[in-house]
């Protein structure tokens, strides 16, 4: 087991041992978020036929000609065209038809004039626009073709994506299954939220955070409870996660007298491949697999403290569990910014800062969150973003450049259109 690496060689063993999980079936309706592991080709073409645009009327444009407000051309209406009509009789020379959008355009006819350029009287219509021939038609086909791979394998569904999986006729598809989580916290003074916090006792929030983590990445959270400091109930929550594709247990895997996890993962067959990564906060990290194969699950030990258990999990257990669902990419969006105060510290190891962005002009700056301890949650609830101090760096001057991970989607949203 290796011990005190940096935290790119942490991240580059973690992903080493993770592959994307096997497919499953469901409803498409329901596969909002998953990645896709076969390709989606079509059956159909899409439109299905030649149709209207628009509400107006199907013409020939030659019979329209030089029609003007001035000089309208008038034509007599054959028939009307509803959505979804079948059986269209075919458009007799120097005649229209009524039609809605979406209906099939009648054979004869080559282009639509839209209602707002005509003006009904009676049985016949005043053509004041004169179309050219294909002018708010679309084509059968021009979508999708019949045979066309119109979405690829690995890719994560949209809504855009559902739409066209209905279209398409498609109400079940193949994707990747959604990780197991198991969670477990330890520790003699935790207890659940609506535990008694009297005598030095402290809530178990770390579980509620990692749970949600999981869930913000489409990720199923299995929780095993909160371990007693004893090898025995330690060994028996953890032997009831090992069916999970993930197991993250929060404190218990530092050197201190009371920190079993350690050594009841080995027990249980656990193959630690690291402990103890050089970043700050988050030293603390463990991780293996247990069994001697790929099929045992993945293990990590997050540390104790909120902001470090949750710096680990954003870092290391963030990338895993995206793979695992087959995603392409598994990092947050990466910006450059600007200093707005110096940041000070000691070299040897890499620090993750929290901190707030503020737009100025094209120019984004970095603040502290402040307080930057492992135990201090604000500095998670107030960080939009976090800043990477590199190791060997032992100052950051106020206006100097550096890169953040961008946690907060509402910094990357705008208060404009943009049109």
């Amino acid at each position: 087991m290796r011990t005190g690496i940096t935290a790119s060689e942490a991240l580059r063993i973690v992903l080493a041992e993770a592959r994307a999980l096997g497919a499953e079936t469901v409803a498409a309706s329901d596969a909002l978020g998953r990645v896709l592991t076969e390709a989606i080709v079509s059956s159909r073409i899409l439109p299905p036929a030649d149709n209207s645009a628009m509400d107006g009327f199907a013409v020939r444009a030659a019979d329209c000609a030089g029609a003007s407000d001035s000089s309208p051309q008038r034509l007599a209406i054959a028939f009307e065209v509803p959505a979804g009509a079948a059986d269209v009789p075919a458009l007799p020379p120097g005649r229209a038809a009524r039609i809605l959008t979406g209906a099939p355009l009648p054979a004869g006819a080559d282009s639509v004039v839209r209602q707002e350029d005509t003006e009904r009287e009676g049985d016949r219509v005043a053509i004041r626009v004169p179309p050219a021939p294909g002018d708010h038609v679309r084509r059968a086909g021009e979508d999708v073709a019949r045979g066309e791979t119109v979405i690829e394998a690995g890719t994560r569904l949209s809504a855009a994506h559902l739409g066209m999986l209905a279209s398409l006729g498609r109400s079940i598809v193949a994707v990747h299954q959604r990780p197991r989580v198991a969670i477990l916290s330890g520790g003699d003074e935790l207890v659940e939220p609506d535990g008694d916090v009297s005598g030095g006792r402290i809530v178990s929030s770390n579980s509620w955070s990692i749970a949600a983590q999981c869930r913000e990445l489409g990720a199923e959270p299995v929780y095993l409870g909160i371990a007693r400091d004893t090898p025995e109930d330690i060994e028996g929550r953890l032997r009831a996660g090992l069916a999970a594709d993930v197991v993250v247990s929060s404190a218990g895997v530092s050197v201190g007298d009371r920190d079993f996890v350690r050594t009841v993962l080995e027990k249980l067959g656990c193959r630690l491949l690291f402990w103890g990564v050089r970043m700050k906060p988050g030293y603390p990290l463990a991780f293996g697999r247990v069994g001697q194969d790929e099929r045992g699950p993945l293990v990590f030990g997050l540390p104790g403290n909120p902001v470090s258990a949750m710096m680990t999990f954003e870092q290391f257990v963030r990338p895993t569990l995206l793979r695992l669902i087959g995603a392409r990419r598994l990092h947050r969006p990466l910006i450059r910014v600007q200093l707005g105060e110096t940041l000070r510290k000691s070299a040897g190891r890499l620090h993750f800062v929290r901190v707030t962005l503020l737009r100025r002009g094209d120019v984004v700056v970095a603040h502290s969150t402040g307080d930057q301890g492992s135990g201090v949650l604000k500095s998670m609830i107030r960080a939009q973003g976090i800043l990477i101090f590199e190791a060997d760096a032992t100052e950051l001057a106020r206006g100097a450049e550096a890169s953040v991970q961008v946690l907060d989607p509402e910094f990357l949203a705008s208060e404009a259109p943009g049109f």
